[in-house]
């Protein structure tokens, strides 16, 4: 380990981040920090997804913060990361669901982009014109184009960040010449803006913008794409054909599941992460400026945007993957707290039936990934049952009366969300987080 983990290094209260990896995340590169125990991370982060993916240099698909060293954090603890605030820098954006032309990657386009002129993997490029095949090779000056937009748009933000607008031709050629000053590319970012693609195939288009952290979490302990460190980007590394294959066994052992796109990853929001590298290393990425559930075109509004956040360490935390206390209004109907009156009408049943006691609850979101949404839900339901110490089955009954299946992204991320036992929740360290966030 680097930097973070020298004690000579005295534990800071806060710590500003403005550096980006190679989008991979690698334990044993140098770390920020470390920062104190309870301290503050405030990061400018970069846009993910698109204008990576169309940097073929960039070989993780996204391009995340230099992850932090959180003093006292070891290796089977957990990382409580409350959100503090989340705001959208970019001025406009541009997205859209999209196909892989053959012969610009071995095997991943997202991990290793290849030159099909040249053969030069991870190409250098630059910028020539606008379009989809602005984007050239240092070497020979072939378009790399290892992502194409097969419909897409170009959206622009109101001042205050609420709505955003779908522009027709020409707005967005005008907005893509100037690209990188509409998206607010931080200084060191590295990353050619999507907005010089300049799709227009949904104009007059009106959104509302709810921004949210498509990337959050800690270092996964070996080397691995940023956008792959979860279960359904990182099967795609299980036997792939470029230096960051991996085995199956090392994906479930190795990641974190940082990368989540799950909307309610918000500000407000209380995030539980697992250590599984000394320092924890939390990073962050991949802001969006909405979203619904599932992601369902693959990919949407990713902008440059400014994060606050606090983290505390979880001592003996139990699981391999996250947990989340999101606000109550982004619960859902069955999972929300029980109302004064509605626990007064359950004590007359109680005492109507002779029931003793009417346990103590409180919501809780279990993350679960896996290559697909089958999978990814019995991941969770798994985790959810490890984590409170009961059965799958009880689990199972529990989120269908009192909660539900959320879907975070296809192809394989999912919430297991639902009203768990308070005294479960405080045996593992968690019922204060449920306290705070929903004043139980």
């Amino acid at each position: 380990m680097a930097d973070g983990s020298t004690p000579k290094n005295r534990a800071r209260r806060s710590v500003v981040v403005h550096e980006f990896t190679n989008s991979v995340l690698d334990p044993d590169a140098p770390m920020l920090g470390p920062i104190e125990d309870g301290g503050t991370i405030i990061a400018n982060t970069a846009p993910g997804c698109w204008g990576p993916m169309i940097t073929p240099s960039l070989r993780g698909g996204h391009e995340v913060t230099q992850p932090v060293f959180v003093d006292g954090a070891e290796i089977g603890d957990g990382v409580a990361i409350r959100i503090r605030d989340i705001t959208v820098t970019s001025s406009a954006t541009a997205s859209g669901h999209d196909s892989s032309p053959e012969g610009f990657c071995l095997g991943d386009p997202y991990v290793a982009a290849r030159c099909p002129t040249c053969a030069t993997v991870w190409p250098e490029t630059h910028i020539e014109g606008i379009g989809q095949d602005a984007v050239k090779c240092d070497a020979c000056g072939n378009a790399v184009k290892p992502f194409e937009i097969v419909h897409g748009y170009t959206v622009t933000f109101d001042d205050t960040r609420s709505v955003g607008l779908t522009l027709p031709k020409d707005g967005a050629e005008t907005i893509a010449k100037s690209a990188d000053h509409y998206a607010a590319l931080p200084d060191e970012s590295r990353q050619h803006s999507i907005l010089n693609f300049a799709p227009s195939d949904m104009p007059g288009t009106l959104v509302r913008m709810r921004p949210f952290m498509g990337q959050l979490g800690t270092c996964p302990s070996m080397p691995m794409p940023d956008s792959h460190n979860a279960g359904d980007f990182g099967a795609f590394l299980v036997g792939a054909p470029h230096d960051y294959a991996i085995t199956a066994e090392q994906l479930a052992e190795h990641k974190t599941d940082g990368h989540m796109d799950i909307d309610a990853v918000r500000a407000g929001a209380i995030l539980v992460c697992p250590v599984k590298v000394k320092g924890a290393g939390v990073y962050m990425g991949d802001m969006h400026a909405g979203q619904g559930d599932g992601e369902i075109a693959g990919h949407t509004m990713d902008v440059a945007g400014s994060v606050t956040l606090q983290v505390e360490v979880v001592k003996n935390y139990p699981l391999d993957g996250p947990v989340l206390f999101p606000l109550e209004e982004d619960l859902p109907p069955l999972a929300k707290p029980f109302t004064d009156a509605e626990k007064a009408k359950g004590a007359r049943l109680a005492e109507k039936w002779q029931v003793s006691e009417i346990e103590a609850l409180a919501p809780i979101s279990v993350i679960g990934t896996a290559a697909n949404l089958n999978d990814a839900i019995e991941n969770g339901l798994a985790r959810a049952a490890k984590l409170l110490d009961m059965t799958v089955a009880e689990v199972r009954n529990r989120a269908t009366v009192n909660g539900a299946i959320e879907i975070g992204r296809a192809p394989g991320v999912i919430q297991v969300t639902f009203l768990a036992p308070l005294g479960k929740l405080d045996t593992v360290g968690l019922g204060d987080y449920a306290r705070e966030q929903y004043g139980l």
